[in-house]
């Protein structure tokens, strides 16, 4: 058999007939209706025959246009950058070697990443009002890009195509329903307050953990980490490496529940997944803006220390430890029976105001209240925060949510009140205060607010272990 392959071939070669070519070839985002990241320098990438010359042209209409070369190496990929453009388009990108790739309907704006686990999934569809949401989607500026579910062992260089996923899709009523209903309403308010086009690259999965969203390196050098969930590092592989290094403003990340169980590793896990991306995309430390956990489980009325407290707890550490990150405060948007609540559109406009304040400078109030110091008067805590928002709200009546133990660390419901820009906490049980803690349960029952229209983030001023599990009868 291989005689005659090898026979057919040198038959082939004396007659002329010339030998099988790769064409030139991109990735899935490098397609029609794309958006290309403004004010950065933008890699291009593909494949082509190892040696082979290819030339990228972007034609920007009556503006002008630029070119530039890259030659294929021995395994056959290419790469070259396109420089700084501003905000426009639609222009054409044209991709060729020996044969010619047209891109058309190229917008350069801004780029986001939206990604974790089925919160972020949640599509319109699935949404609080989806035929409200859909009807009014309609708008050419937004672009919407998913990348289908994929775990592989090993890092990938592109993501599949089909009927829905792999493609770039003109926001309106016939491609929004699928899409992330969070990144949507995110995309929808930014591109609104920024007037310029706005891309998502959408690339969640529901039920996974941290540890699966971050390179395998990584979690074999940090033991805590190692070997915690079955998969891990698998959807980093399939689902981000092949994005990399598109260039891109930022992320959006919405992901924690399936953690919650192991709430002290999160604050450095994440910390870790964060510096993992930033250092892997090499476009310095862009913005990871997340959503904290919302709401849920059956509301209970005394004290409680519980997995998803303490979870929320890392994510707020996170925020506060970690450069260009924000989190979005959901305390207002919960479920007793429903890990995924439908009301989407609060938690995609409050990371559009994280964006605009972190990713683009904006002067404007992006986060409720955020606990500070507390100092003791006599028998009563006094708490300070930052973020006020001209000024701290109990929203409907009287303050809710705020718990107070002394030295014995036993928590009691306590009383508070607003006083100027502080809030009094007491309890006639406690004494002399030693912690207080807000909104420390599954499902926190909370109304402190500033005046921006904000809800305040759930905290703790102790840092205390959780109680050994009492012994069961």
């Amino acid at each position: 058999m291989i005689r005659r392959l090898l026979l057919a071939v040198a038959v082939l070669a004396a007659l002329g007939v010339p030998a099988a070519r790769a064409d030139v070839k991109l990735p899935a985002f490098f397609s029609d209706g794309m958006v290309l990241q403004q004010g950065m320098a933008c890699p291009i990438w593909g494949t082509a025959d190892p040696g082979e010359e290819v030339t990228v042209a972007i034609n920007l209409g009556g503006t002008g246009g630029a070119s530039f070369k890259a030659q294929a190496d021995k395994d056959g990929r290419w790469k070259t950058t396109l420089p700084r453009f501003g905000a426009g388009g639609p222009y054409t990108l044209t991709v060729g070697g020996k044969n010619k790739v047209t891109i058309k309907d190229v917008y350069v704006g801004e780029v986001w990443v939206a990604s974790g686990q089925s919160n972020m999934e949640w599509s319109v569809n699935a949404g609080e009002t989806p035929d409200k949401v859909k009807a009014a989607s309609k708008n050419p500026n937004i672009r919407l890009f998913t990348v289908k579910k994929t775990a592989a062992d090993k890092p990938q260089t592109d993501v599949p195509r089909d009927k829905y996923n792999g493609k770039w899709l003109e926001c309106g009523p016939d491609t929004v329903g699928p899409f992330s209903a969070v990144a949507y309403h995110f995309a929808k308010d930014l591109q609104k307050a920024l007037g310029v086009p706005v891309g998502i690259i959408h690339t969640s999965w529901g039920g996974t953990a941290a540890e699966q969203w971050t390179r395998m390196e990584i979690l074999d050098a940090n033991p805590r980490h190692k070997g915690k969930h079955p998969g891990q590092a698998k959807l980093y592989n399939g689902m981000i490496a092949p994005l990399i290094p598109y260039a891109i403003k930022g992320v959006i990340w919405y992901q924690g529940e399936s953690n919650a169980g192991r709430a002290e590793l999160y604050n450095e896990l994440m910390t870790l997944l964060i510096k993992n991306w930033r250092d892997d995309w090499k476009q310095g430390d862009f913005p990871f803006l997340f959503v904290q956990l919302a709401p849920f489980m059956p509301i209970t009325k005394e004290p409680t220390d519980t997995g998803w407290a303490r979870l929320r707890e890392a994510q707020r550490q996170t925020s506060l430890t970690v450069p260009k990150t924000a989190m979005a405060v959901i305390t207002d948007v919960g479920n007793e029976k429903d890990i995924h609540p439908k009301p989407k559109e609060p938690v995609g406009a409050r990371l559009a105001l994280a964006a605009r304040a972190i990713a683009y400078g904006e002067k404007i109030e992006y986060s409720g209240p955020v606990f500070d110091k507390m100092t003791v008067e006599g028998s009563k805590a006094v708490l300070s925060f930052t973020h006020l928002g001209d000024g701290l709200v109990a929203k409907g009546g009287p303050l809710t949510g705020f718990t107070i133990a002394g030295e014995d660390k036993v928590f009691h419901n306590a009383q508070a009140e607003i006083r100027e820009d502080k809030i009094i906490v007491w309890c006639d049980k406690v004494e002399k205060p030693a912690a207080v803690r807000f909104g420390w349960a599954n499902y926190p029952v909370v109304n402190l607010w500033n005046k921006a229209g904000l809800p305040a983030s759930p905290f703790r001023t102790d840092d205390w272990p959780p109680a050994p599990a009492k012994p069961k009868k």
